[in-house]
């Protein structure tokens, strides 16, 4: 039977929206203290107030509802696994790693786990504001029940990866959200936790840093011993990091497996898989005071469409709203595939455009406008792409629309183009080129090597 350190069965938590939540855990205890002075004085000066006031006045409402964050969760994971969680804003990822954390309790279920936690759940996470890096860095080993001796030998490989050697004896109160993450995620790596857990937090930190930490993540991952839970929306991350994934959607685990199916899965079922997005008023649009984005559509056949035979051309159209004259402006797009690479860039500029655009190089009007880049049939390979949409002024050096991942469409095989190949087709591209197989001599006595 496998090691298992954490195990869920049945979790639940649930929120009573309309009313403050119940005090779970030290911190909310204090707070609460804290806190009750203040609200007793409130209370008094209401009633006074009441005292003065008509009382047939209607007060607030005092219906309530009750919301459950996650509901019947179970869940193993064993020691040495690293577990990717992935699911929509919403579907109650970072509730399940606090519950595991104990940092919140559940509602309902129950939970046992093996080993010491460290958790990188939000900037902040575990640190005294009014304490400086130096102290934090002791306080949090103290907590994870490690010696003074044991923190200072891991002391100088944590200040080197935090990069802020500097700021050392600054209170953290006074970092930046990057230099917070630093250092919290080097204090978390670095002092040997029997299970790691880290939400989508690293997002704060600049992209070199993220490299960084994913790598450290892979380094602990490979430690037979160490247990790794990763939230990300990163889902190259979660494929290269993660042996086993997990879906939550709407509180609820709908899907366990390996870590690339879970993701595919999720990517299939996400938000972003809208045909046409459209906003009615360019005040409600994304954009700035110089464009606004109106619709982006994938068409086929002049219709638009959310499955495309991939032997036949499609479109994809950007209507926008120009709010300013003599704007200078250039649409572009990026098409991703599943795993979010970019397959292909294209723009209405000279340098990536193949036809004339009668706007290239020219100053917009007032008005709405319509960009259109049309894809040749017979070139991507079957799969679900999204669409990401610029818009910018023609030196790059600002957006005035960036929209990523903004709707998705299936490209699919009907078959045609397999003819006498019936297996699965990797890659991305799918193009059929031109091949030849030329004979270069005939009846060749070639002696063969026999071992």
């Amino acid at each position: 039977m496998a090691d298992s350190v954490i195990r869920a069965e049945n979790l639940g938590k649930r929120y009573t929206l309309g009313q403050r939540p119940p005090v779970d855990g030290l911190r909310h205890l204090l707070e609460e203290a804290l806190a009750a002075p203040l609200r007793v004085l409130t209370k008094s000066g209401r009633a006074a107030r009441a005292n003065r006031q008509p009382t047939d006045r209607p007060g607030p409402s005092s219906v309530k509802s009750d919301f459950w964050a996650l509901r019947d969760v179970s869940l193993e994971v064993t020691r040495g696994e690293v577990l990717g969680i992935v699911g929509r804003n919403g579907a109650g990822k970072s509730t399940l790693l606090k519950i595991l954390s104990r940092i919140t309790e559940p509602t309902a279920g129950r939970i046992e786990i093996d080993g010491r936690v460290a958790s990188l759940l939000e900037v902040g996470t575990g640190f005294h504001p009014e304490l400086t890096g130096r102290e934090n860095v002791f306080l949090n080993g103290a907590i994870l029940g490690m010696t003074r001796a044991d923190v200072r030998r891991k002391f100088d490989e944590i200040v080197e990866f935090a990069e802020i050697s500097q700021f050392l004896d600054t209170p953290v109160k006074r970092y930046s959200s990057g230099m917070y993450v630093r250092l919290a995620f080097a204090v978390a790596a670095h002092l040997e936790p029997d299970i790691l857990i880290v939400d989508e937090v690293l997002a704060v930190g600049d992209f070199e840093f993220q490299k960084k930490c994913l790598g450290k993540m892979g380094e602990v991952a490979s430690k037979r011993d160490r247990t790794v839970l990763f939230v990300s929306h990163n889902m190259n991350a979660v494929r290269a990091l993660c042996s086993r994934g997990l879906l939550l959607e709407k509180g609820r685990v709908t899907a366990t497996g390996d870590s690339s199916s879970i993701v595919e899965r999720f990517l299939s079922v996400a938000s972003l898989q809208r045909r046409v997005a459209r906003w009615d008023s360019p005040e409600t649009a994304p954009g700035d005071e110089c464009a606004r984005l109106k619709s982006v559509s994938v068409a086929c056949e002049g219709m638009a469409a959310g499955q495309v035979d991939m032997q036949k051309d499609f479109e994809v159209s950007v209507e926008y709203w120009i709010l300013q004259p003599n704007s200078r402006i250039f649409v572009s797009f990026h098409l991703l595939n599943a795993r979010d690479e970019i397959v292909v860039t294209g723009g209405n500029m000279k340098s990536i455009s193949e036809s004339y655009d009668p706007w290239i190089d020219r100053s917009y009007p007032i008005g709405v406008f319509r960009t259109t880049c049309t894809y040749p049939a017979r070139l991507f390979n079957d799969g679900t792409y999204k669409v990401t949409v610029y818009i910018n002024d023609t030196s790059a050096s600002r957006h005035h629309v960036v929209e990523e991942g903004i709707l998705s469409f299936d490209i699919i095989d009907t078959g045609f183009m397999r003819e006498d190949y019936h297996g699965p087709w990797p890659g991305i591209l799918r193009m059929k080129l031109p091949w030849r197989t030329e004979c270069l001599a005939s009846d060749v006595q070639t002696p063969l090597a026999v071992p």
